[in-house]
């Protein structure tokens, strides 16, 4: 019997060629009916027999596009619809949407193809894309995702895109992003405040960066400054410019074999490269690496690569056939910027060259950024091609939330449905432009889900601002306002990543960052929690010193030296300091009252104690100094400094005064580096035996340190002991707003 069947898909759905994919299918198995997007996802009436819809359901499932993702997917008979045939109708729905939003996919094989063929239209055509990449997010203005909702909208297709796009035989069929050189987007070259014309702005890109040239270039997530990877002196001149004296840069190349034959590059390495996010990977340097090392990774062993995320890139890098620099367009500290204006304005004085184009960008993003420890996938910074969702987050919430995040590598984290969404990355709100993008973003949010929350969670730190701006959100839309302590907001996300909230089993959370008000007013960082039952209580911690000079001690390990120095060990290290600074940071610690336990400022001070960094010219540098010379050491005369100690509080002082009376007696600085990182692992497992723990979920920006996961994996491997680790976040601050949300969601204390 014929009777018409109701097929909801909910997921990611959109955007992904899933329409297109529909239609072909029920072309084959001549189905009739109607597919089209609606505020849940891909909705699909057919009208055939039971059995014929069952398996076209089944089929859709089966053989959905690689890049979509299937959530639900339901079936039920409905009123009886007659059709003629089958076809994609446009979405018509006014309801607020409730589906995840489709990240930015990087250029497809096939496309790539297309651009490098003389004899084909799109040779050449710098923002080709199909139903398999291109912008999404980047470029959404309202959902459900159409073109009328893109900013494509204002790009009229011509008779040779309108045929492409309507035809069900073609790679481009109902593409919302398609356009080509006759109808799509332009580029234009500037310099000296003068439009250049001229025929081939690629090859004269390529010309400029040879040329030893700093070029701006606007990619479809936001702008780059580039150079020419293997040009020191290039590479030097956009440091001075862009005032970032030893910061490592990334660098584009043009194809994963010109990577492989200069870095040690893994499986999993490659492939990560070669996703549809295309992050920027952090691999290990080696001899054949050809760019500038010294210039673009100074006093470091790896460098950042990434390869083209799109037809433009990839078109500027085949003809240049050398790596480049690409860093983010911004000035230090500040956003990157995505429109023409603001770039010229800002980066006058760093850009010799501008390449503009005339799409658009409704959301800016970074590059993400990965690194591996053995197999296992580490984010450092999650943004273009990952960000906004958190495809299937446990939420039972009836209310819209909003969880504002940190201070630092700040994210919002926003529910208005039954979706969760996780915002890119920011950067730190106590830049005003970083503030004013995550405030403009929170409200884009809130006016696209046409929702604004009930609920706001900020940290406990009421001075960040985050909790400033969430306090006076909740005030503005009278929201309930709640507060999650940082680090229990770290431990939550691990535990909401791994749906560990109603394991019977206690849980050990190990909690290590730089900083973060703690419930008892001191600054927390190197924090053992118990999760059990739906409450989370504090174990334990690393033992507790002075915190002096206030945000400097994070910029200066020196300080942190200075303030856990005993003994032989303050005195080997009076060189550091002028005689008025000894005087006062003396003078400070006897009236000092503010302690900490930050395992993030102990990474510090060791750097400092092995004379790697005594002040930072960079957020974290000393801790990535100290990794990359503990990599180096190949030997197994590594320590457990603290293998002979009963200690129920670690015994902070005691670890960095061991290590520098090793380092006064002749020990190597590497081994000292390596044995650091070996004692932090072993503390970990020696917490989870003592304390009958067999699950242990750690979090925390320190968590970032590649060796200390590959360490800790290995001994709680021989140990029985099962670790998890943020994996689809950020170990760092990006995955507090995340954590507040679950907190709010399942703890009771």
């Amino acid at each position: 019997m014929i009777k018409t069947f109701k097929i909801q898909i909910k997921g990611r759905v959109q955007g992904v060629g899933f329409r297109p994919f529909v239609f072909k299918l029920a072309k084959e198995r001549q189905v009739k009916g109607t597919v089209s997007n609606n505020e849940n996802g891909v909705i699909i009436y057919c009208t055939t027999t039971k059995e014929k819809a069952k398996a076209f359901s089944e089929a859709i499932f089966l053989e959905k596009p690689e890049i979509a993702i299937i959530l639900s997917q339901t079936i039920k008979e409905t009123q009886i619809i007659k059709f003629n045939d089958f076809t994609i109708i446009p979405s018509n729905s006014t309801r607020p949407i409730n589906l995840p939003l489709t990240p930015d996919f990087s250029v497809c094989k096939s496309c790539r193809v297309e651009i490098s063929n003389p004899e084909n239209r799109r040779y050449n055509y710098p923002f080709t894309t199909c139903v398999r990449c291109g912008p999404r997010y980047a470029i959404t203005t309202q959902f459900p995702f159409e073109r009328a909702n893109t900013s494509l909208h204002d790009f009229k297709m011509c008779a040779n895109c309108t045929e492409e796009y309507t035809n069900p035989g073609d790679k481009r069929f109902h593409s919302q992003t398609n356009s080509c050189s006759i109808c799509g987007i332009q580029l234009e070259l500037v310099g000296n405040s003068k439009v250049i014309i001229v025929e081939d702005v690629i090859s004269k890109v390529s010309h400029l960066l040879s040329e030893g040239k700093i070029i701006a270039i606007k990619n479809t997530n936001g702008y780059l400054l580039c150079s020419d990877a293997t040009n020191p002196k290039a590479v030097k001149e956009l440091r001075k410019r862009k005032k970032r004296p030893s910061k490592p840069f990334a660098v584009l190349y043009p194809s994963i074999e010109t990577v492989k034959s200069e870095f040690k590059v893994s499986t999993h390495e490659a492939s990560a490269l070669q996703s549809v996010f295309a992050p920027i990977v952090i691999l290990q340097n080696t001899k054949n690496t050809n760019i500038s090392v010294r210039a673009i990774a100074p006093n470091l062993d790896q460098t950042g690569v990434l390869l083209p995320s799109s037809a433009l890139l990839e078109l500027i890098l085949k003809k240049h056939n050398k790596p480049i620099i690409a860093t983010s367009g911004n000035m230090h500290g500040s956003p990157i910027i995505s429109d023409k204006t603001t770039a010229e304005s800002l980066l006058k004085e760093v850009a010799d060259y501008f390449v503009h184009h005339n799409l658009e960008i409704q959301f800016p993003q970074d590059d993400s950024v990965v690194k591996f420890a053995d197999t296992k996938q580490i984010i450092l910074r999650r943004s273009r091609g990952l960000a906004p969702n958190y495809i299937d987050a446990k939420i039972s919430t009836k209310e819209s939330t909003l969880a504002m995040g940190a201070e630092l590598k700040s994210t919002f984290t926003f529910v208005p449905n039954t979706q969760t969404y996780v915002s890119q990355y920011f950067g730190n709100l106590h830049s005003f432009d970083v503030l004013e993008r995550y405030k403009a973003t929170i409200n884009q949010y809130v006016d696209t889900f046409k929702t604004k929350p009930k609920t706001i969670i900020v940290d406990r730190h009421s001075q960040y601002q985050s909790s400033v701006h969430g306090s006076e959100l909740a005030s503005e839309w009278k929201a309930n306002l709640q507060e999650v302590q940082h680090h229990k907001a770290h431990f939550a996300s691990v535990l909401g990543e791994h749906d560990l909230f109603n394991r019977e089993e206690k849980i050990l959370g190990v909690v290590w960052d730089g900083t973060g008000l703690g419930e008892d007013n001191e600054i927390w960082g190197g924090e053992f929690f118990s999760y059990q039952n739906k409450t989370i209580t504090r174990l334990t911690h690393f033992e507790y010193y002075d915190w002096i000079a206030n945000d400097k001690m994070a910029k200066e390990p020196r300080l942190a030296l200075f303030s856990l120095a005993d003994g032989d060990t303050k005195n080997d290290i009076k060189h550091k300091f002028s005689e008025t600074e000894w005087k006062i940071y003396s003078k400070s610690i006897e009236i000092n009252t503010l302690k900490t336990s930050s395992v993030g400022r102990l990474f510090d001070a060791i750097s400092s104690v092995l004379d790697i960094v005594d002040v930072n010219s960079f957020e974290a540098e000393a801790a990535m100094r100290l990794e990359c010379c503990a990599n180096t050491y190949s030997k197994n005369y590594y320590i457990d400094f603290l293998h002979k100690e009963n200690y129920e509080i670690i015994p902070t002082k005691f670890i960095i005064n061991a290590i520098a009376k090793s380092y006064r007696e002749g020990f190597s600085k590497r081994r000292l580096a390596y044995s650091f990182i070996y004692t932090l692992a072993k503390i970990i497992v020696k917490m989870a035996k003592k304390h009958q723990f067999r699950t242990v979920a750690c979090s925390g920006g320190v968590f970032q340190n590649a060796l200390l996961v590959s360490i800790l994996s290995k001994i709680a491997k021989k140990e029985d002991i099962y670790l998890k680790f943020n994996c689809k976040l950020s170990p760092n601050d990006e995955n507090v707003s995340f954590g507040q949300l679950m907190y709010n969601q399942y703890i009771k204390n």
